[in-house]
């Protein structure tokens, strides 16, 4: 059975930091482009940072980018996102991806490009 389970999120004032967890089995998860995607309630669901499965490359939203570091350890099937200096405009639900089966990463990362999804985890930053 595939599973992506997120954990970590939770409520900070402006300025704090989060670390973002996501562990996923059933699949061959070390081959896959990994993403972080966030959905603000009445917004479309963005992407936020993207990884290559052998983790040299990352990308990462304008909105985001010297904030939010995207990094993976394959051992233990788990993406992370750390998120630092948080401001309000990134409460959201976050959730991580892996796609169909593509070791690289499209940017901007497409919502069609992920197969699987975790159930997400809230994220809420107090001004």
């Amino acid at each position: 059975q595939v599973q992506l389970v997120e954990s970590g999120g939770g409520s900070v004032q402006a300025g704090g930091s989060l670390r973002l967890s996501c562990i996923g089995s059933g699949f061959t998860y070390s081959s896959r482009c990994l993403a972080w995607f966030r959905q603000a309630p009445g917004k479309e669901r963005e992407g936020v940072a993207t990884i290559t499965a052998s983790g040299a490359s990352t990308r990462y939203a304008d909105s985001v980018r010297a904030r939010f570091t995207i990094s993976r350890d394959n051992a233990k099937n788990t993406v992370y996102l750390q998120m630092n200096s948080l401001k309000p405009e990134d409460t959201a639900m976050y959730y991580c991806a892996a796609a169909w089966s593509n070791p690289y990463c499209s940017y901007p990362p497409k919502v069609a490009d992920f197969g699987y999804w975790g159930q997400g985890t809230q994220v809420t930053v107090s001004s």
